[in-house]
């Protein structure tokens, strides 16, 4: 319960981004930009802290290099990057519903590409709680196609999947998951320099406050926020939770991070959760709840590690 505890706690983390988003976007900031000084500052914070408390984990082997660069690429720049391009070609319900397949992806390649079995409650929960937020973001509602969106939704979903499946791809011995985020969240920030255009932001606007919903907000604070609890503390929990429940079932209870962030936006922003909001969160609730059973099941293959005892062995 443990490790289901830290996964819950980082979907709640995750939950802060867009309330705490939406504020810098209120300061002026564009949402490319906000990406940015969400990835560079928490980027910053982690080389920063590491290199002095704990200068070993920054430590990459010359063999893992490529795969740090590609988890700064897929895991965290391109996730970011596409879904901000997405919202602009679908409606926004639409696109977290399309990054939000990533459960089910992630289970299928556990399954068709490693060749692994799984509990069957770590599919059905995959599968559930993707229907849920189906029903949280009311994706009937204004819905339109658009064949480029559509594309761009998908493949965000897949480095999604990437997210998981990398963080739970090698062991301590090989790379310290600190380090890796840290390189990770750094290496995104470089990337999203041409789309971000970082020299044209008012760095003014961080000495000012901002109003949403009625309640204001220094626009600092809101930075701080976001980058120290949304990206930090949700990131290295997420990676912990990930490597002690496996990809699937880590990637299944993620999907809890958009009812924290209706809930969040709720008490900070002002925004109704409606019927729907709620009627659905109890279904993610429960598809996170039967994907997380499929933790605390002994293992069918020494290879797949579904359980916290597993993890640690690895």
């Amino acid at each position: 319960m443990g490790s289901l505890a830290i996964a819950v706690a980082s979907a709640c983390c995750f939950g802060f981004s867009g309330p705490m988003a939406r504020y810098l976007g209120a300061a002026g900031l564009s949402p490319t930009e906000a990406v940015w000084v969400r990835m560079a500052g928490a980027g910053a914070l982690l080389v920063i802290t590491l290199a002095i408390v704990r200068p070993g984990a920054l430590r990459i082997p010359r063999d893992r290099l490529l795969f740090v660069a590609a988890y700064a690429l897929v895991a965290v720049a391109a996730v970011q990057g596409l879904f901000f391009f997405v919202i602009t070609r679908l409606p926004v319900g639409v696109a977290l519903l399309l990054e939000y397949t990533a459960p089910v992806l992630v289970v299928v390649w556990v399954r068709f590409v490693r060749g692994l079995r799984l509990a069957r409650s770590a599919y059905l929960g995959a599968v559930v709680a993707v229907a849920g937020l189906a029903v949280v973001v009311e994706v009937w509602d204004g819905i339109r196609l658009d064949a480029l969106g559509l594309m761009a939704g998908l493949v965000a979903a897949a480095c999604c999947a990437g997210y998981f499946l990398m963080n739970d791809a090698f062991s301590d011995d090989e790379l310290d998951p600190l380090g890796l985020i840290a390189w990770g969240m750094a290496g995104a920030a470089v990337v999203l320099i041409p789309l971000s255009r970082p020299w044209n932001i008012d760095w003014t606007v961080f000495g000012r406050t901002a109003t949403v919903g009625g309640n204001t907000l220094p626009v600092l604070g809101a930075a701080l926020w976001l980058v120290v609890v949304a990206t930090v503390t949700a990131y290295i929990t997420g990676v912990i939770a990930v490597r002690r429940l496996s990809a699937a079932v880590g990637a299944t209870v993620a999907t809890l991070e958009v009812i924290a962030g209706a809930v969040i936006a709720w008490f900070l922003l002002g925004e109704r959760l409606g019927g729907a909001q709620i009627v659905g969160g109890v279904i993610v609730l429960a598809g996170a709840l039967l994907a997380q059973s499929a933790a605390a099941r002994p293992k069918t293959d020494p290879a797949v590690r579904l359980t916290p005892e597993a993890s640690a062995a690895g």
